[in-house]
């Protein structure tokens, strides 16, 4: 019954389909007069794109197919609205008292209208429109106006290189108006010192570019206005405006080849300029936001100042009035949404320059088949009706799947209290308080389980920077994701990737000696978080070994929270707030640790090392470098020292290297640092000693705390004591004095604690005897005898190979258990004298 109804379905549909096409036809500009059978289709067409920044400074690439709808093909934020201005009340009622003594009288403020002109409002002489653009009346501030007030104005360029292919940001350069370099920087602009030259020559050189891939520029200039009291300094009125331009990079031209709408390989779209050559970019007046645009039919590309005609849509951009130039006159239920290079009068709102691609219906019209409907028909209906009776099985099938495992993000269980806010739906669970009022709750977003992060809307800096620095180091595994962000009166919702808890949790779930045992662990969390932890048929997931030694497990998590900070500081992000809580851990494959809460983070630009001493607090007290807690300049090294704590925490079930909650601040600004939990891990008090150096210029950087030997594994462990005997074999056969065996031996002491034969079996000491003879103070015959037994370990006899166990972990453990300071011990000589050899460079 169901596939005879789906198949009389599909037959009406397309009857219906043919028969309005017969009846309908399309004129448009063309490049072929001839109407084209309709089984002679041509290929599909490459989708034209237009470049669009929206009023909250959203800019997204945007095409339209001529057989498709038009759709947004990436997205991403240029910073602060494009807009923004601020008028101060205007108290007419003139007291006599000192403070109105010397007040100027506010006759009126300037704003940018629809069509971005300046206009100037005036209480006697009402609305004017000023001649000039802001770019043009910028260079000339400052100036007085005639009610004897000064408007001062300077410029900020931001340029962007974005890949053209999927909108991911390059790199971001800025720099303040040359000409006004004293004027104070806007809040989300102060990091910024460089920027490249803007001339087209400079940004077409191939050389530059890395890819083969095309490249965008895109350059934004915000330009600022604003009107003071001269003698009180009350700023009376502001005016912000951003204006953009970009160009296109294509690896393949030079500067005096321009590609007109180059295609990319691969993809079905061409880019929006020409290569090479720099053009203005649509700007929206109104915030729309950009949904992907779904129609109901073709309707034509757009080229050059060509208007794209549509039928509106509840998907499309809200039709207002005289806003953005929608112009009338045509059917009720046309658009035209005004693209990039459209030529305005500024004079009215009404003129539309041609050329016009102009789709409409025409019933008058015959159209003109290149066969006989009949046939054509029958043809195509016997050939539809063949395929259509297995695709309806596959459809069938498929589509119960997906309402199976994809549920409608719009349906929510009943039983869940909460609201939906846009695509957000926050239920009433909260799932962990922060600070400043700010409240995590469980949630769904667009169908996908989500943390809501709600933020009061005063702290709307603190989340803008976070949604920022969130799109920036996006996409890395060990960054927390971000998905979305809503809005309502009060608060700002940010929507992030889902984790079954925080780093903090997981130590006190399974430490009895964590410091905040005292906690009341919920019984039904705590279960919940062991349930998680299990994969696959292994349900004794455990974070330290019997030895007091981290687990692989626990291992893989630290060295997660390293890679995180490896990557924002490669980016050029200090987080300035890395704690336990901080740090969230989320099972995909297994579990996985992802740094979080990126709030109060920084971001260094080109040639900066450090925020200045303006850049002061940031972190959590007890979590904090002893920079930030004397206000000293703040550099990626406050990073590393709350790397040392957090690895400390991990290490010793919860316990702090600087004491108590109370105590931390004193203790860390003195260096009273107790490290007596983790001596018995020689790497690990190496690493945590340097983690935690006084001076952040003698603290590693990231990517060496991932090449620490604390997180090698034994095959690498064995390499580099492998590799070390082979350097020092024959280091004093052409010498009489060698530095590096000098300082080998002189670790003796400590890295064998004796004679090293002392702590081996008798049968061992036999076998390695046969073949030569040994110095059982000399470190280098230890590592000689290391190499030599692991080179020829197949031809030990078995006794012996089950003494020193399986290579690489027994044979690793054999040496360690025995003498646990070789390595680091080694490790710093070699640091110390052959770093920079060939040999070496991959332990460093």
């Amino acid at each position: 019954m169901k596939l005879f109804l789906f198949l009389r379905f599909l037959f009406l549909f397309f009857f219906f389909s043919l028969y309005n096409q017969h009846c309908c036809c399309i004129h448009a500009l063309s490049r072929s007069p001839t109407a084209r059978s309709i089984l002679s289709l041509p290929p599909p067409p490459k989708q034209a794109t237009s470049l669009i920044a929206t009023l909250d400074g959203t800019m997204y690439l945007v095409a339209n197919h001529e057989n498709g709808p038009m759709r947004m093909i990436w997205s991403f934020c240029s910073g602060s609205p494009i807009y923004s201005s601020y008028q101060a009340p205007i108290n007419k009622g003139r007291g006599k008292g000192k403070e109105n003594a010397s007040a100027v009288p506010v006759s009126g403020f300037m704003e940018c209208g629809d069509d971005w002109s300046l206009y100037m409002h005036d209480e006697h002489y009402g609305k004017m429109r000023i001649s000039e653009s802001i770019a043009e009346f910028v260079p000339r501030t400052p100036t007085i106006s005639h009610d004897g007030a000064i408007i001062l104005g300077y410029r900020e360029i931001t340029l962007f290189e974005v890949e053209a292919k999927t909108g991911s940001i390059i790199r971001i350069h800025a720099k303040p108006d040359p000409d006004n370099a004293s004027a104070p920087l806007s809040d989300d602009r102060k990091t910024a010192r460089s920027i490249a030259n803007a001339d087209n020559k400079v940004l077409a050189d191939p050389e530059k570019l890395n890819s083969s891939e095309p490249v965008l520029k895109i350059f934004r200039t915000d330009y600022f206005l604003k009107s003071v009291c001269p003698n009180s300094g009350i700023v009376l009125w502001n005016l912000r405006v951003a204006e953009f331009e970009a160009v296109l990079l294509c690896q393949h031209t030079t500067f005096e080849v321009e590609d007109e709408n180059p295609s990319v390989s691969g993809l079905n779209f061409t880019m929006p300029y020409p290569c090479q050559e720099m053009q203005k970019v649509f700007r929206l007046k109104k915030n729309f936001l950009l949904e992907p645009l779904i129609t109901e039919s073709s309707h034509g590309a757009y080229h050059g100042n060509d208007i794209l005609l549509m039928p509106t849509s509840d998907m499309m951009i809200p039709l207002q009035p005289n806003i953005d130039r929608f112009f009338d006159g045509h059917d009720d239920n046309m658009m035209m949404l005004p693209m990039p290079f459209l030529q305005q009068n500024n004079d009215t709102t009404d003129e539309l320059f041609q050329p016009l691609v102009e789709i409409a219906l025409n019933l008058n019209k015959k159209s003109g088949w290149s066969t006989p409907l009949p046939n054509v028909l029958f043809k195509v209906f016997g050939l539809v009706l063949g395929i259509s009776v297995i695709i309806y099985f596959i459809f069938v099938k498929v589509f119960k799947n997906d309402r199976e495992v994809w549920p409608n993000f719009n349906q929510v269980d009943e039983g869940i209290d909460g609201r939906r806010i846009g695509k957000l739906f926050v239920s009433n669970k909260e799932i962990a308080i922060g600070s400043n009022g700010t409240i995590i709750f469980d949630g769904r977003y667009e169908g996908r389980s989500v943390a809501v992060k709600r933020l009061v809307k005063a702290h709307h800096s603190v989340a803008s920077k976070e949604i920022q620095n969130l799109i920036v180091s996006d996409y890395h595994p060990n960054i927390v994701r971000w998905h979305g962000v809503e809005h309502d009166q009060d608060f700002i919702y940010l929507a992030l990737e889902r984790c079954i808890c925080n780093l903090d949790d997981l130590i006190q779930i399974y430490s009895d000696t964590s410091e905040n045992s005292g906690f009341r662990k919920d019984q039904a969390f705590i279960c919940l978080i062991k349930s998680q932890m299990e994969t696959g048929n292994d349900t004794t997931q455990y974070l330290w070994k019997e030895n007091g030694y981290p687990s692989p497990l626990l291992l893989k998590l630290m060295r997660d929270i390293v890679a995180g900070v490896v990557h924002l500081h490669e980016l050029g992000i200090i987080h300035r707030d890395l704690k336990p809580q901080n740090v969230l851990l989320i099972k995909e494959r297994s579990l996985c640790a992802k740094l979080s809460d990126m709030g109060i983070s920084k971001r260094l630009l080109d040639n900066m090392s450090s925020l200045g001493h303006s850049a002061t607090g940031g972190g959590s007290s007890g979590w904090q470098a002893p920079e930030q807690l004397v206000q000293g300049r703040q550099t990626r090294a406050v990073d590393i020292f709350n790397l040392g704590c957090i690895l400390f925490f991990c290490m010793t079930g919860g316990k702090h290297p600087f004491g108590q909650h109370l105590e931390r601040d004193i203790n860390i600004v003195n260096n009273r640092k107790n490290l007596f939990l983790v001596q018995f891990i020689p790497e690990a008090e190496d690493l945590i000693s340097c983690l935690l150096n006084p001076d952040p210029n003698l603290r590693p950087k990231a990517t060496e705390v991932l090449q620490h030997p604390f997180f090698w594994n034994s095959e690498t462990r064995l390499s580099f004591l492998r590799d070390t005997s082979d350097r020092v074999e024959l280091e004093d056969r052409y010498l009489h004095s060698s530095d590096l065996l000098r300082d080998l031996e002189s670790i003796a002491a400590t890295a064998l604690g004796g004679k090293w034969d002392e702590k081996m079996e008798p049968a061992f000491i036999v076998n390695i005897g046969r073949y030569r003879r040994y110095n059982f103070n000399s470190v280098r015959d230890l590592l000689r005898v290391m190499r030599n037994k692991l080179n020829h370990y197949g031809e030990l006899p078995p006794q012996i190979q089950e003494l020193v166990g399986p290579v690489p972990e027994g044979y690793d453990d054999y040496f360690a258990n025995r003498y646990p300071r070789l390595l680091i011990e080694v490790y710093n000589v070699i640091c110390k004298h052959c770093k920079e050899e060939e040999c070496f460079q991959r332990y460093f």
